[in-house]
Parts: C-alpha cells; structure tokens; sequence
C-alpha cells in the first residue's frame, strides 16, 4: 500500500475510534464521488431529527508547515470544495483534516495497557463559502482550536439532531 493509501486509511481509523467512543455508527462508501469518505449516524436524539447524521471529507497530511499563526492552512482540492460548500444538502458536511508525523513508524504507539494515536486531528464547515474562480483548490484555514476530538463530534451531532449547521 502506497503513503497516500496508507495515510487514508489511518485517518479513518481515527475518526472511527473517536465515533466509536462517542456511540455512532459508521458508514463507509465504496465510490467517493460526492466528496463524502464517511458518514457518521448517531441514534436517540430528542430533537428535530432523531436519528442524525454527518457527512465527512476526510483528508490526512504529514506537513507540519501547513500550521501557521494558530491555523492550518489546508489546500483543498476544487471539486470537494465545490462539494462541500452549500445548504442544499440532506444533512451537515465537515472537513476532517489529520496532520501525522512524517515517520510513519511514529503514527501509533502500542504499549501494554494502552495505544495512542499521533497526532491531531481538525474540522471545518465550509457550507458558507463562497464560489471561487481557483480553478485546481482553494486553501482553507482552520482554527487549531477546531480539533476534532469525542467533545467536538458530540457537538456536530447533536447540531444535526436539531437541524443545525457549524
């Protein structure tokens, strides 16, 4: 398996340890046409809809110079940005963005009691974008206090309980 296959693979590992501590379940999609890699439900929710759901783009990179001035400063691709951006869809959309150590022997650590995943793990709405004339990508900045973490994707989901948006 090639980095970029490798480092795809690793940020769905992560989100999904996350979802899975939270108590969402998961699914995955076999062709990524729609800018969608994973979709998160969550379930017994007693809001506007009961049974909410996210969308995610997921992206991973070794690149620690993409974090500048307490944001990262990430370039997305122009067809997921277009994806992403907008209203008109049936539920939240949300840029996930883990940076990795470059050594890929440094992504995990296994210990006897315990396994740790490095290193951070983002997350953006660009649902109130503008259209852009960029005709490859578009660099989007996101705040380093946006870490996806158990607390944060509780939030996002219970926003899509009551038919909310980030």
């Amino acid at each position: 398996m090639d980095i970029k296959q490798r480092k795809e693979q690793f940020s769905v590992a992560y989100v999904n340890a996350i979802a899975a501590k939270v108590g969402l379940s998961n699914a995955g999609w076999s062709v990524d046409d729609d800018s969608v890699d994973l979709s998160l439900k969550g379930r017994g929710y007693n809001a506007k809809v009961r049974n909410p759901q996210v969308d995610l783009q997921l992206k991973c990179t070794s690149q620690k110079s993409i974090i500048k001035n307490g944001s990262l400063h990430f370039p997305l691709k122009k067809k997921n940005y277009d994806d992403l951006r907008g209203g008109n869809v049936m539920c939240p959309r949300y840029l996930i963005v883990l940076v990795v150590p470059e050594d890929i022997d440094q992504w995990i650590e296994s210990k006897n009691d315990s396994m740790i995943l490095y290193h951070s793990c983002y997350w953006a709405s660009i649902r109130s974008y503008p259209e852009t004339k960029n005709e490859t990508s578009v660099t989007i900045e996101i705040p380093i206090t946006q870490k996806l973490n158990c607390d944060s994707l509780s939030e996002l989901m219970k926003l899509a309980s009551r038919g909310e948006y980030k």
